[in-house]
C-alpha cells in the first residue's frame, strides 16, 4: 500500500468533471445541481425553482414525480411486487396490456401486437427495422431528413444530423434519406421526388422494406408533417408493399394533442415504436407495435435483458387509467395548447426580425430563429432567470417546447413570461415609430415624404 496516495474525497461541485465522461450534454447548458422535482418545476440544492419546459427530453409527459403514478408505484413496492421478470408473465404486464388495450388500442379501432424490447427509444427503432426486413425480405429503409431515431447503428443510419452520424466510426449503411415535407419549400410536394425514385428502376433506389418518418420531428426542429403528406405518404407505401413505420418515440403519448401523433392524420402504420413518456413516470421502457400479419419473430429472435421493468409497467397502466379514460385529459392539452399558441404568436409579432416561424402541434412546439447564436442566447437567459428550455435543429436555432402536459396554467404562464423577457432583453424589439408629419406640401410631395418614412433596420447587439 502506498502511504503517499491521496485519499482525500474530492469536493461534491468537482465530482463531475473529475470522474463524469465528456459525453454529457444537458448539464453543460444547465449546470444545476438537481435535488428535488415536483410537477413541472426542478429545485436546485441552493432551493432555487426552475419551471422545466425539457421534461427528460419528452419523458415526463405527466410531470415530476406524478402523486397518482407515484402513489402506484410506492404500493407495488411496498407489496413486494416483482421488479425485473425479463419476458415472464407478470401481474403488472397483464394489467398495462389490458389498460392500453382498453383505454387507447380498442376506442381508436387499432389491433396491434405489443412487443416489449430493450428500454430504450432506439432499442424499439432497431427492433422495427430488423422486423420490416424480416417480414419484407428486403434491406433498404427509407428515413426522411432532419430525422432523428437513436444513436445505436441501425438507428443511426436512419439519423440525419451529421453530429451523431460522426460519431458511429463506421460506416453507415441500409438507409437512404428522401426530403421531409416542406424541406424543399411550401411550394413543393417533396413525395414527388420519392414516387419517382421508386417508379425508376433505373434510380439506383433498392425497393425498401420500409419507410420511417416522425410526424412531427423532434430533434430535428420541430418540422412537422401535414395531414395530406402523411396520407399520401401511406398510400404510396401501400401502392409498393413497402411497410410504414411510425416512429412516436417524443411526438407520441398525448404530446400533439392526441395519444398517437398520426390520428388526426387518418393514417394506420405497420408498425409504431413509443418510448420516453409510455411509462408516465420517467422510468426505461420501450416498445412496439406492430399489426398481427407482421409478427413473424420466432422465439428469443430479438430480446433485451431489461425488457420486463414491471415498474415501468405499473406507472403505465396507472397514466393510461387515470388520464385517458376520458376525453377530459385530451380536452386540457387543447386547451393548453391554445394559450401557448397565443402566446408564441405574441413573441413572433414582437421580434419578428429575428425569428423566422412558430413550428409544431399541440405542446410540441419550437420557435425557429434566424441565428442559432441568438436562440443560445435566449435560453441562456431564460435558464438564468429560472426557466430551462431546450434547443433543436440542424444549428440548434430552435428553441423547444415539451413541458409536461399537466402542467398548471399559472405556472405555464410564468414560464413563458421568463422566455419573453429572455427574447427583450437579448434582442430588444424594434421601437415603435411615429408617423413623420411632413411640412405642408402638395400631395406629390407629401406621397414622396410618406414614401421615404420607413422604419430604420435593428442594430442588435454582438452576441
Amino acid at each position: 500500500m502506498k502511504n503517499n496516495q491521496n485519499t482525500t474525497p474530492a469536493p461534491q461541485a468537482d465530482i463531475f468533471a473529475l470522474k463524469e465522461s465528456s459525453v454529457q450534454s444537458y448539464a453543460r447548458a444547465f449546470p444545476l445541481l438537481c435535488n428535488q422535482a415536483r410537477g413541472a418545476a426542478i429545485w436546485d440544492t441552493d432551493g432555487r425553482k426552475y419551471i422545466d419546459f425539457l421534461a427528460g427530453a419528452g419523458s415526463l409527459n405527466y410531470g415530476h414525480n406524478n402523486p397518482v403514478l407515484k402513489q402506484a408505484l410506492v404500493d407495488y413496492i411496498s407489496s413486494d411486487g416483482i421488479t425485473h421478470s425479463l419476458d415472464l408473465h407478470t401481474c403488472a404486464k397483464e394489467k398495462f396490456l389490458q389498460s392500453l388495450n382498453d383505454a387507447i388500442l380498442e376506442p381508436l379501432g387499432l389491433d396491434y401486437k405489443v412487443q416489449f424490447t430493450g428500454p430504450t427509444g432506439t432499442n424499439a427503432v432497431e427492433a422495427a427495422i430488423k422486423i420490416a426486413r424480416k417480414v419484407t425480405g428486403r434491406t433498404t429503409v427509407i428515413s426522411f431528413t432532419n430525422g432523428f431515431h437513436g444513436v445505436s447503428m441501425g438507428s443511426l443510419a436512419l439519423t440525419g444530423n451529421s453530429h451523431f452520424r460522426g460519431a458511429a466510426g463506421l460506416p453507415l449503411q441500409g438507409a437512404v434519406s428522401m426530403p421531409y415535407d416542406k424541406y424543399l419549400g411550401a411550394k413543393t410536394d417533396t413525395l414527388d421526388y420519392m414516387e419517382a425514385m421508386l417508379g425508376d428502376p433505373a434510380s439506383g433506389l433498392d425497393h425498401p422494406a420500409a419507410v420511417i418518418v416522425e410526424t412531427v420531428q423532434g430533434e430535428g426542429g420541430i418540422n412537422t408533417a401535414s395531414f395530406d403528406w402523411l396520407c399520401r405518404l401511406e398510400a404510396i407505401c401501400k401502392r409498393h408493399k413497402i411497410l410504414l413505420i411510425v416512429d412516436d418515440i417524443q411526438a407520441g403519448c398525448g404530446r400533439t394533442g392526441s395519444f398517437f401523433s398520426f390520428t388526426p392524420a387518418g393514417i394506420e402504420p405497420d408498425i409504431v415504436t413509443l418510448s420516453k413518456s409510455i411509462s408516465g413516470f420517467g422510468l426505461p421502457m420501450a416498445l412496439v407495435l406492430l399489426k398481427p400479419e407482421h409478427d413473424q419473430w420466432k422465439p428469443a429472435e430479438h430480446n433485451g435483458t431489461f425488457r420486463g421493468n414491471n415498474h415501468a409497467f405499473v406507472t403505465a397502466a396507472a397514466a393510461l387509467d387515470h388520464y385517458w379514460g376520458t376525453p377530459d385529459f385530451a380536452d386540457s392539452i387543447a386547451e393548453k395548447s391554445a394559450l401557448l399558441e397565443t402566446r408564441l404568436q405574441k413573441i413572433m409579432s414582437l421580434y419578428s426580425h429575428e425569428v423566422v416561424e412558430l413550428r409544431g402541434r399541440g405542446m410540441m412546439r419550437g420557435i425557429c430563429c434566424k441565428h442559432a447564436k441568438k436562440a443560445a442566447a435566449i435560453t441562456a437567459q431564460a435558464y438564468k432567470n429560472g426557466a430551462i428550455f431546450e434547443r433543436a435543429g440542424s444549428h440548434d436555432e430552435v428553441i423547444k417546447f415539451l413541458m409536461p402536459l399537466t402542467i398548471e396554467t399559472t405556472e405555464l404562464n410564468e414560464g413563458l413570461d421568463i422566455l419573453e423577457n429572455a427574447f427583450r432583453a437579448v434582442l430588444n424589439p424594434a421601437p415603435c415609430r411615429k408617423e413623420r408629419r411632413p411640412a405642408k406640401t402638395g400631395n406629390a410631395s407629401l406621397a414622396a415624404a410618406q414614401n421615404k418614412a420607413t422604419i430604420p433596420s435593428l442594430q442588435l447587439e454582438n452576441i
